[in-house]
């Protein structure tokens, strides 16, 4: 045998010895487990690290026990005050007993993507469009309690469930904007009559301590007269008080 063809031999050797340590030898990092089965029947959990299976015999599911975030896809939903809404939320969820993930439900992924999507629908369409625009927090957490308790005999944990969006028709964006234009009218027009009645209480107080000094309302008149002097105005007309001309009269009576 040649020196080439008895390396190549050697080669071929140690590939399949490693192709047949690989399959009985497995390794698991820390957030990972496998459910072994063993003829079919469940044999228990493995891992983390490494572990062995006998080929052909046993076969291993892999769980990701990390957080896992998904998306639930937009939905029409319709408000308990017959609004239609369409909203996107997001899940969050972990494996907690990957025996039950992998026995107890085919496919727990699409399974918790699923529940959710229908107990997001159901939980939104028993609230109104108030609540859904201004109590979303109690919402989300209402839904989060529906899914986690579902998903419980599954072995799943359900974290949070966080409505991320709520698009309004274009007719109802309009009726909401006249409605919060109207609204600020009406505090406007309050804030006005209150200002109104204030300022004609404080000018009634005004006018009764002038009732009792009169030449506190000389000294405002002549206060007026040079604030409307300070204007700049070519010409000024203005009323003088028949009181100032009085003790002159009296003289022209004598």
């Amino acid at each position: 045998m040649e020196f080439g063809d008895f390396f190549a031999f050697i080669v071929f050797l140690i590939v399949m010895l490693v192709i047949f340590i690989s399959s009985f030898v497995k390794i698991l990092r820390e957030y990972e487990r496998a459910v072994v089965f063993r003829f079919g029947r469940l044999l228990g959990e493995k891992g983390p690290g490494l572990f062995i299976l006998i080929p052909g015999i046993d076969r291993m599911v892999r769980i990701d026990l990390r957080t896992v975030t998904r998306d639930v896809p937009p939905q029409e939903v319709i408000t308990r005050d017959n609004v239609p809404v369409r909203v996107d939320a997001v899940i969050y969820f972990r494996v907690m007993d990957p025996q039950k993930a992998v026995v107890e439900v085919q496919d727990y992924m699409f399974a918790t993507a699923q529940i959710s999507t229908t107990t997001l629908r159901s939980v939104l369409g028993q609230a109104d469009l108030d609540e859904l625009l201004t109590q979303r927090e109690k919402l989300n957490q209402q839904i989060q309690k529906i899914v986690d308790e579902s998903t419980d005999p599954w072995g799943i944990k359900v974290s949070a469930v966080e409505v991320k969006d709520a698009q309004l028709p274009d007719s109802m964006k309009r009726a909401m904007a006249r409605q919060a234009e109207a609204e600020r009218e009406r505090r406007a027009k309050i804030i006005h009559a209150e200002g109104e009645f204030e300022a004609s209480e404080r000018l009634s107080e005004a006018a009764e301590a002038m009732s009792k000094e009169p030449i506190s309302l000389q000294l405002r008149f002549l206060q007026t007269l040079t604030e409307v002097a300070a204007e700049k105005n070519s010409t000024l007309v203005f009323p003088v008080p028949i009181d100032l001309f009085e003790p002159f009269l009296k003289n022209l009576k004598k």
